[in-house]
């Protein structure tokens, strides 16, 4: 993951601003969470979204999914090729690789793992950005720290106390 403040455009802090604003509604919308996406292409938003999880009943719905779902349906298409995908949490493993799946051409990030709790990543989760640079570093471009301060102060810090997520609870072995 390259990147940080300095180097982000004037764009990029508007598109994440934009972000910030999704993740607030999401935290004041009942059964929604504080993390925002703004997905944009050219310069102009296609959507924007926060997280749905709860207000759905589908533990798929982190807003990264939520405006590729809305982006490829209103685009009529599967391929998001050429686009930037602003989140102010770094995207876990499944939106990751749903942004690969889907052509994301960039994602910038907000807050990145080391600057919120743990509880906000999956209990068996290797960070996401490693593996795009090891293993797609052609086809995905991850940019961190845009506005990273005001993304994470939507988060629980690191050293503070927090319940755990039960979705993140690990899971006894079937056989």
């Amino acid at each position: 993951m390259e990147g940080g403040i300095g180097m982000a455009s004037d764009q990029d802090i508007e598109f994440m601003r934009v972000a910030i604003e999704e993740a607030v509604r999401g935290r004041e919308t009942p059964g929604g969470a504080e993390v925002g996406a703004v997905l944009v292409r050219n310069g102009q938003v296609i959507c924007k979204g926060f997280n749905e999880g709860e207000m759905r009943h589908d533990p798929t719905a982190h807003s990264e999914m939520v405006v590729i779902r809305k982006a490829c349906e209103q685009l009529k298409t599967t391929n998001l090729e050429g686009t930037t995908l602003y989140c102010t949490l770094q995207p876990c493993g499944m939106c990751t690789m749903a942004s690969l799946w889907a052509g994301i051409s960039r994602i910038e990030i907000g807050a990145r793992r080391s600057d919120v709790h743990a509880v906000y990543f999956e209990s068996r989760h290797n960070d996401a950005t490693d593996f795009i640079r090891d293993a797609f570093r052609n086809d995905l471009e991850i940019e961190g720290g845009v506005l990273a301060g005001d993304c994470s102060r939507l988060y629980a810090k690191p050293h503070e106390p927090v319940e755990p997520d039960p979705a993140h609870k690990r899971t006894a072995p079937a056989f």
